[in-house]
């Protein structure tokens, strides 16, 4: 079985849920499997104060999983129009990935969820782009074929997924959001068999 790496960062749950519903997609594709993991948190001290693996939810990722998978799907909150940091640190990290071209050739979608609606998503979607461009992936967005893309009245973006979890921090994703991150992983797995058969 083939393999789709779920890489993200939740703080809230967000994100973590649009990696349910991402995953939920990725195994609608035959042959195809979602793996998901995520990132500790970071640390403003120099002593490490994350347990080596999660008191719960899916482990943190290691550099197999990179290695083993063929497609990545990247989610992070936004912070000022940006990643969040425990993400951003772990993708500096990959200086090694990038030297041997693990990821050169395989394809990726990103997805982001914000407190409000216009709280930076297309921006922290666009830039979480940019290392994976730079490690030579090929990027899977949401085409307005997607009928939900029109309709949204929350998150969702021909960027990648997204989900607005309003000012009281709601990390249940709306009926669109939920169509639109699992289209993301169905499009992301279908374009990732294709080229690991291609």
């Amino acid at each position: 079985m083939k393999e789709i790496l779920v890489l993200y960062y939740s703080h809230r749950g967000s994100v973590r849920a649009l990696a349910e519903h991402v995953a939920r997609g990725i195994h609608q594709v035959p042959g195809v499997a979602a793996r998901v993991r995520t990132v500790p948190r970071v640390s403003t001290v120099c002593e490490a104060v994350e347990d080596d693996i999660p008191a719960a939810g899916p482990p943190y990722a290691e550099a197999r999983d990179l290695q083993e998978c063929i497609g990545l799907a990247l989610g992070s909150p936004t912070r000022f129009g940006n990643m969040a940091a425990p993400l951003k640190y772990f993708l500096d990290g990959l200086a090694g990935a990038w030297v041997n071209g693990t990821l050169a050739g395989k394809p990726a979608a990103v997805f982001t969820s914000t407190a409000s609606l216009h709280g930076g998503q297309e921006s922290t979607l666009l830039s979480m782009m940019l290392p994976l461009l730079h490690h030579g992936m090929l990027i899977v967005g949401l085409p307005y074929s997607e009928p939900e893309l029109n309709a949204t009245r929350s998150g969702g973006t021909p960027y990648g997924a997204s989900h607005v979890s309003g000012a009281d921090g709601n990390p249940e994703p709306s009926d669109d959001e939920i169509r639109l991150a699992v289209a993301l992983g169905r499009r992301l797995a279908s374009s990732a068999l294709k080229l690991a058969e291609g």
